[in-house]
């Protein structure tokens, strides 16, 4: 099952990162502005913010098993609507429907890990399936111009739709998958659970100091993560590097955050967790500030640290959420929800901004720059998280 999960993320990855390479065909095909294009990368998360509730709920209602497989055929119908785009309006609308198969995936893993693996293997678990959006996302951004583009002529709208039946293949394993006996009856644990009202659920969660406070910082995490990863390419293209040249260098902090992903989980103890977050932050910092740089030794030590910061600090801030008084296990899935709820504000907003500062500036200092900005910020807000789970443990 973790297996299942961890190809359906792959897809994922695949589909999401898919659109970054192919930013200079699509606006030259289509006529976009790069802050229209800003519009289209944040079109999905947007969705998926309104999305994320209903998604909690019909989750609850079919099960993670058959939820996994609806995400799976509606990230494909997206990937198969971006192919038959004409214009800004009709991609934005196909990109946006991603969002509607995202939340059952962050929603609903999230509740099969916690229920299948405990303590460090718990951690595990969560590190390697969240290598499955990165692999997606190394193929998609390597493998795009250099592969991809001229086997099918060029033509971005094959690219796009054969992705699209990558998702459904994806789909098809985890629905063989989930009728293994063993699935079978998960699934029945699963529906034996009592089940309270999921608003008062959110509610009740939302009341909590140290949950409020990790879901300001998922705000950031997603900014930055969502911005940083969305422009990365047209950031490198924008020092002299070729389309093809550019993705591969792109390709570079998603292989690393597949690593970090794996090991770094695994390394952040609850005796740990904060001190690890807050070294991930100030990578991503680090990140920030080397970017501005010509291709070089110093540029790929900063894409290196973009990649332990994009594997982990998602995952970190999960465990850390998971694990505050009052939510635990029974209500991870609830508490996912409301995570990726609240952090796909900074996903919708990263892109769009990004987007917005480039065309305003003529340049990517000033957004660099601004991301800077939100990494001080969000080791502001871990030091006061810090000072309430020592009044938690106090108590």
């Amino acid at each position: 099952m973790l297996g299942g999960v961890w190809l359906i993320y792959c897809s994922f990855g695949v589909t999401v990162a898919s659109i970054a390479p192919l930013v200079p065909a699509i606006t030259q095909d289509l006529g976009l502005s790069f802050s229209a294009m800003g519009t289209v990368l944040g079109a999905w998360p947007f969705v998926y913010i309104g999305a994320s509730l209903p998604c909690g709920m019909l989750l609850d209602r079919i099960g993670p098993a058959k939820a996994l497989f609806l995400a799976a055929l509606v990230m494909a119908a997206s990937g198969a609507l971006r192919g038959l785009a004409d214009g800004h309006l009709g991609l934005v609308l196909a990109v946006a429907v991603f969002g509607l198969g995202g939340p059952m995936i962050s929603i609903g893993a999230p509740k099969l890990i916690t229920l299948l693996f405990e303590g460090r293997e718990r951690g595990t678990a969560m590190g390697i399936y969240i290598t499955g959006p990165g692999l997606g996302g190394v193929a998609a951004l390597s493998l795009t111009n250099s592969v991809m583009m001229p086997a099918l002529g060029g033509d971005w709208r094959l690219v796009v739709t054969a992705y699209a039946g990558f998702t459904i293949l994806a789909g098809l394993v985890w629905l063989l998958i989930s009728l293994h006996p063993a699935a079978r009856a998960l699934e029945a644990q699963i529906a034996a659970e009592p089940r309270g009202r999921l608003l008062e659920t959110f509610a009740r969660l939302a009341t909590i100091p140290t949950v409020r406070i990790v879901l300001v910082m998922s705000i950031g995490i997603f900014f930055f993560n969502h911005g940083l990863n969305n422009w990365l390419p047209e950031i490198l293209r924008s020092k002299g590097l070729e389309t093809a040249e550019a993705g591969f260098w792109a390709a570079i902090p998603t292989g690393v955050s597949v690593l970090a992903a794996l090991l770094i989980p695994r390394w952040a103890t609850p005796e740990h967790r904060l001190r690890v977050l807050a070294l991930l932050i100030v990578g991503a910092g680090v990140t920030t500030v080397l970017l501005h740089l010509q291709p070089g030794v110093p540029l790929a030590t900063g894409l290196v640290l973009q990649g332990l910061a994009r594997g982990a600090m998602m995952t970190v801030s999960l465990l850390l959420l998971v694990e505050v008084p009052g939510v635990g296990p029974k209500r991870a899935g609830t508490a996912g929800g409301l995570f990726f709820t609240a952090a796909e504000i900074g996903g919708v907003s990263g892109p769009v901004v990004i987007g917005l500062v480039h065309d305003a500036t003529g340049g990517f200092s000033a957004a660099l720059a601004m991301l800077s900005i939100v990494c001080v910020l969000l080791l502001g807000l871990l030091l006061v998280l810090k000072r309430y789970l020592k009044a938690d443990a106090l108590r």
